[in-house]
């Protein structure tokens, strides 16, 4: 069968989106999925009693293959079922698979995964662990008792890796067998994993519509067949696809075998780059035996395809033993005394309340979370201190913030900048990059949120590898289980900006930044590189006085290149504006940089996703964007 169009969209969900699919194939796929578990013991027959034989705490599900299917199931399903709507609430889940099968050909694990989920397999490789099913997430139904107004805009906060699903979709309806869906959003990663068997849809086109998307990312995973359907946006980067379907804005493969020529650009609006500039593939837990171990691969240079495609992934072990292994509850003291003596940081599933920074101040620390463990600003702390080092790699973290202003969520420092550069030998480098991978940022949501600036980097040479920093445009935030309105929102709900980068030679990859209340993302730092950048401009400004800048320029851009960088580039960037609020704003630019040859700027957008005005996409380049031209995006292929 053929999968429905799109339809126009709604303007009560998270966003307004107008997006065309066309020529979406039905085929038979599958793709794994997080999915919310009870915790319970490795080895027993009942996955729902308590966690056991492992040393990683609550909300931890650690699977073996020896339990029966249907056990495992329940067990998911039920973790699922409480998390599928749960979007702002605090329960955080690991589900993890040891090594071998799981699901036969006449009885397949058929899986889903909810909000704030981890499905990882313990395997050394993704071959180690078999799913045959599926893992699957489907549309959120908003209205009429959740039938209608399907849309995948707010599928936040998931992530799966190191296993492979093995597509099987025995005993689900017709429309559901055509495909494993994966209809995600931001904050949602893929990672080592191998989809085989069928397709993998990343949109849901089995429910009623819309069946908006807003994605998302993938990487080091292979995929015989992917329909990407209605997302507006996705960054597919060192993987491997067999065919790859459909585009709405922007859709941008770095490093990818079989990527789909982007020579036709905006039609269709792909970006293609033959190799990733910098990688960093993120620290993965596994089982060799009994012995629980880390294994965080190297950085590398000028990459295609998979880390682990002709074996083990470069890199170094560690055994879990080198780790702080933290919980919910323990004080930063805590942490901090034991990264003092040189241990690094597991953070198992849960809310960690951060009243001071966790400081990070050794290269070469790993510091890595379970089940989006969060970490909550209290008393404007910033939760996460990050002292320029080779090595430090920090990934599947999300960092909130809280009610009382914090200066950042988390800051990358330099302790020789103004020096010189860094002296000791230890700093970041080009060989060796400090990595942030799959950090995640909220400001507001499920409570009143306040920053200045969430994500700042003063370091040189840091890799940032798929990050979503997200002012909240929706969410409980006044604590007496009221929604805040727009208006309330602007004023109680503050974030400044959500990147400032100052060091030299930083690269983002899956760089997405939203709803800020000025430039959303400031670059001062030389030669830096964004390889897909996703934009949203606040929906909520009250007035054009409120988003005016000083000098009088209305409104703030979505990527702001400093005057005096010489050296930049970017490839594959979007600027959306929805001015809900009070739709006769007028933003001039969604990008703005320095016009000088060293600066490049590739496959750029700007779009109305139903009220306010972009006047141009990149300075005073570009066709204007307004209530008139909703939903078809105003195109730059190159600048300058």
């Amino acid at each position: 069968m053929t999968p429905p169009l799109p339809a126009r969209p709604s303007r009560r969900p998270r966003r307004a989106v107008a997006a065309a699919v066309t020529g979406l194939l039905a085929l038979t796929g599958t793709i794994a999925q997080l999915a919310p578990a009870a915790a319970a013991p490795a080895g027993t027959a009942k996955p729902t009693s308590p966690a056991a034989a492992q040393p990683l705490g609550g909300n931890v599900l650690v699977l073996d293959p020896s339990m029966p299917t249907a056990d495992i199931k329940a067990a998911v399903d039920r973790i699922s079922n409480a998390q599928t709507d749960d979007e702002m609430g605090t329960d955080r889940w690991s589900i993890l698979f040891k090594p071998g099968t799981y699901g036969t050909a006449t009885e397949p694990l058929q899986i889903k995964v909810g909000y704030n989920t981890e499905v990882a397999g313990l395997g050394a490789s993704p071959d180690d662990v078999h799913i045959v099913g599926k893992v699957e997430v489907y549309n959120r139904c908003l209205d009429d008792g959740g039938t209608s107004n399907c849309i995948a805009l707010n599928n936040f906060w998931r992530t799966l890796s190191n296993l492979t699903i093995d597509v099987n979709g025995t005993g689900q309806d017709g429309c559901r067998q055509t495909a494993n869906f994966w209809a995600v959003s931001q904050a949602v990663s893929m990672r080592r994993v191998a989809v085989t068997g069928g397709t993998l849809s990343l949109m849901d086109y089995c429910t009623a519509g819309p069946q908006f998307a807003s994605g998302g990312f993938i990487a080091d995973t292979s995929a015989e067949a992917v329909i990407n359907g209605s997302q507006q946006q996705w960054l597919t980067r060192n993987s491997t696809v067999g065919s790859w379907s459909n585009g709405v804005w922007n859709q941008v493969f770095a490093g990818v075998e079989g990527a789909p020529d982007d020579s036709a650009f905006p039609d269709p609006p792909y970006t293609t780059l033959e190799t990733t500039p910098v990688s960093r593939e993120k620290p993965y837990l596994f089982m060799d035996g009994d012995r629980w171990a880390v294994r965080v691969p190297s950085a590398q240079t000028n990459t295609r395809g998979r880390s682990w495609a002709t074996g083990t992934t470069a890199g170094k072990t560690l055994p879990l033993s080198a780790f702080h292994v933290a919980k919910p509850g323990e004080s930063v003291k805590d942490i901090n005394k034991a990264l003092s003596k040189g241990k690094h940081l597991l953070l198992t599933p849960g809310i960690y309340d951060v009243d001071r920074s966790i400081e990070v101040k050794r290269p070469g620390t790993v510091v890595l979370g379970m089940g989006h463990a969060t970490l909550t600003a209290q008393k404007g702390a910033t939760p996460l201190e990050v002292a320029d080092g080779a090595g430090t790699v920090i990934a599947g973290v999300t960092i909130d913030a809280g009610t009382k202003l914090s200066r950042n969520l988390l800051h990358v420092d330099d302790h020789d900048k103004g020096k010189g550069g860094d002296r000791s030998g230890r700093g970041s480098s080009a060989k060796d990059p400090l990595t942030l991978s799959d950090v995640y940022f909220r400001v507001g949501g499920p409570h009143i949120g306040k920053v200045k600036t969430a994500l700042q980097i003063e370091a040189d040479h840091v890799l940032v590898d798929h990050t979503w920093v997200w002012r909240a445009d929706h969410g409980l935030e006044d604590f007496t289980g009221g929604v805040l309105g727009d208006d309330e929102r602007w004023a109680v709900n503050t974030g400044t900006h959500g990147l400032i980068v100052n060091g030299d030679d930083v690269t983002a990859t899956g760089l997405f930044v939203e709803h800020f209340q000025e430039h959303n993302t400031i670059w001062n730092g030389e030669r830096g590189r964004t390889v897909l950048y996703q934009n949203e401009l606040p929906y909520d400004p009250p007035t054009q006085a409120d988003w005016t800048q000083p000098d009088g320029t209305l409104g703030y851009s979505g990527y702001v290149v400093s005057p005096t960088v010489r050296t930049h580039e970017l490839w594959g960037g979007g600027s959306y504006v929805y001015n809900r609020n009070n739709p006769a704003i007028v933003t001039e630019r969604g990008f703005q940089v320095p016009t000088t040859p060293g600066v490049r700027l590739h496959h750029l957008l700007t779009v109305n996703l139903g009220a306010g005005t972009t006047r141009h996409v990149v300075n005073d380049v570009g066709s204007q964007v307004d209530n008139s031209n909703t939903g078809t995006p105003a195109y730059v292929n190159e600048y300058p």
